[in-house]
Parts: structure tokens; sequence; C-alpha cells
């Protein structure tokens, strides 16, 4: 497990071995240490919008002790997967844009913008808005993943049209699957009885399925 010290701790010291300046965006349970709503997390994931930034990055972290491990290990054969470097039991999933299924977008992008962390002069990380990390996490199918968006939603406000409208510009962007695991995952919650979704964005979901199924019909 990775706590928040030990991540902080961690991008001081790459920050320090950067040769140049960066900007990566934190996903993941390592943005939800940042915005204080988890204690720890399994790894670190981190999207890149460029490769030289991402070699950048693992250049500085190897120098630190991290080696390279394969990433099927972790993601069998999934497209999109991150490169993947371990020290001990800290795990640093390095993504480019795509995380396997999602697109990390302009818009998710400039959302990321609302809270920003600098480590030293080289090291600037953007962290994802909750709205995209529920959007994300929500097609893993992963209990912890649920988990995590149960927690996201019991402690903010949300805003529910954000969500909708970035599903449908994910299934633009090609992630075909973006509005229906979404609605399934709001809908297990529901029916856990652990949250309760509003209805028109259960409603509003659902029509935006049936307007993706009859566009693909038409093909």
């Amino acid at each position: 497990m990775i706590s928040l010290v030990d991540q902080t701790n961690l991008f001081t010291s790459i920050a320090k071995r950067l040769d140049k300046k960066i900007t990566i965006y934190a996903i993941g349970g390592t943005a939800l240490m940042f915005l204080g709503l988890k204690a720890n997390s399994l790894d670190i994931d981190l999207i890149f919008t460029n490769d030289k930034d991402r070699q950048a990055f693992k250049k500085a972290a190897e120098s630190l002790g991290y080696g390279e491990m394969d990433a099927k290990v972790v993601y069998g054969d999934r497209s999109n997967k991150p490169i993947l470097i371990k020290l001990d039991d800290a795990r640093i999933d390095l993504f480019l844009l795509k995380v396997i299924t999602s697109t990390f977008s302009k818009q998710m992008q400039k959302r990321s913008e609302d809270t920003i962390r600098q480590f030293n002069d080289n090291l600037i990380i953007k962290i994802a808005d909750i709205h995209d990390l529920i959007i994300m996490k929500a097609v893993t199918g992963r209990e912890k993943d649920e988990l995590d968006i149960l927690n996201i939603i019991n402690n903010s406000k949300i805003n529910w049209d954000l969500i909708i409208n970035e599903a449908e510009n994910q299934v633009n962007l090609g992630s075909e699957r973006a509005i229906l695991e979404l609605r399934t995952t709001f809908e297990n919650l529901t029916n856990k009885n652990k949250v309760v979704i509003p209805e028109y964005v259960l409603d509003k979901l659902w029509n935006l399925l049936n307007k993706q199924i009859d566009k693909n019909a038409k093909k």
C-alpha cells in the first residue's frame, strides 16, 4: 500500500531527478489521495500527454531504483496498457492519454487544472476531477473501483449532467461501452442500497444507450 506521505515523498524525489519541466495528470487512487478521499492506494496512476515526458519520468524513477515490469502481468492482453515500473511494493502505472478503454479527453484535462500540485521546479501534477474519476472507474468492473465511486458520491457535490455529457463524449472518442458501464455501475450501487442515483440520470443514460444502439445498427 502507498500512503499520501509515501506518494508525496516519491514525487519529490523524482522531481529532483528530472532534467526538464513536465506536466502530468493524477488519476485513480493517486488523485483520490490528493483530494483527501482515500488514505492509501495499491499503486500510483499517472497520465502523460506525450511519450517524451513519460520517458523522462521513467528515467528519473529508474535512477531511484525502479525497474520496468511486464504490463501483461497486471493488464493481460488489454489494449492501451501503461508502462509499469516497480520498486519493492510500490508500483507506478504510466498511461499515455488512454486508460485502457477510457480517453483522457481535452475536457478532462481542462477540469484537472482546478487542482494542481508542484514538486520542486520540474514536476507539475494536475489532479483529475472527481466526475472524471467516476467515469474512468465505472468501466473497470472491479469492486474496489465501485467502492471508490461510492466514496466520491457520498463525500462530494456531484454535477450529474457533467458526468452524462462526458460519458457521451467518451463514446464519440471510441469508448463504445462508456455509457453502458456507467449506467450499470450506477444501477448496481442503487440496487445494493449503497447510494441514491437520481432517476433522471439513469433515464438519460438509458436514452443515450438506445440512441447509440440505433446508430450502430444503421452503420
